[in-house]
């Protein structure tokens, strides 16, 4: 979730900005787990949808985009996958309903180490780019249903895959859902290592020049701040909004 060289103000700040959505959407639903007032019917609504999809779009793209300022890939890799491990261990054992397995950190780790032998190709060859990034959003887009059973996206089907391949925990991982999988927080290989890929592509567009771009230096400080230790948030904020809506719960 954090690149390690040279920063650029606009992304750090959009990170921060994402953060804080993301925190408020999980308050959300922490106020309607604890029975204090929200309506079920606003967080299975289609504008909480929506606003969901956007923190978890911006959050894998930008993850995308920063790959080519961080260096040592494969332990950034998997450090992500070992955390990722941790949270499921973790939520497993404390709180066995709402356990996280193939979550977002296990999706980060996975698509940095798939990108490594990707950019070693693709890293002296110009022209690629605009390519690349065309064909990961279209495969993204033709393959955003695939947890369902179906190819398309979103309401639009482009036709039923087979019932066989959605067996099992390997192929849940990939992308074909088991039907008695359970997670909290699912990030399957298939489709979103392609959202990944898009923001690596957009990236790699702008060949190195986006930090002469004076938009990229915007930095808005605060925002920035949070967009910088986006990991360390992400795996405290949930532990933290527990605590809280769980004291408050029983001092009302």
């Amino acid at each position: 979730m954090s690149e390690t060289r040279s920063r650029l103000g606009l992304i750090d700040t959009i990170r921060g900005i994402t953060i804080i959505s993301m925190i408020l959407f999980h308050a959300c639903w922490d106020i309607l787990y604890f029975d204090l007032g929200l309506s079920p019917e606003f967080l299975y609504g289609t504008g909480a949808y929506i606003w969901q999809q956007s923190i978890c779009w911006s959050f894998i793209f930008i993850s995308g985009f920063c790959f080519s300022y961080g260096h040592d890939h494969l332990k950034q890799g998997l450090k992500l996958i070992i955390l990722s491990l941790l949270v499921t261990a973790v939520t497993v054992l404390v709180m066995p309903d709402e356990r996280i397995v193939f979550g977002v950190l296990t999706l980060l780790g996975c698509s940095v180490l798939l990108t490594i032998p990707l950019d070693r190709l693709f890293s002296d060859k110009k022209g690629t780019s605009i390519p690349g990034l065309l064909i990961s959003l279209l495969l993204f887009f033709l393959l955003r249903n695939i947890n369902r059973g179906t190819l398309g996206f979103e309401k639009l089907s482009l036709g039923a895959l087979p019932e066989n391949l959605y067996k099992g925990y390997f192929m849940t991982f990939l992308g074909f859902m088991d039907h008695e999988f359970i997670s909290s927080d699912y990030f399957s290989v298939i489709p979103w290592v392609f959202m990944f890929l898009a923001g690596y592509f957009t990236n790699r567009v702008f060949n190195g020049k986006e930090k002469d771009i004076k938009l990229f230096k915007l930095n808005i400080r605060p925002l920035a701040f949070l967009g910088r230790h986006s990991l360390i948030i992400y795996l405290a904020h949930q532990v933290i909004l527990y605590l809280f809506f769980l004291l408050l719960k029983h001092h009302i």
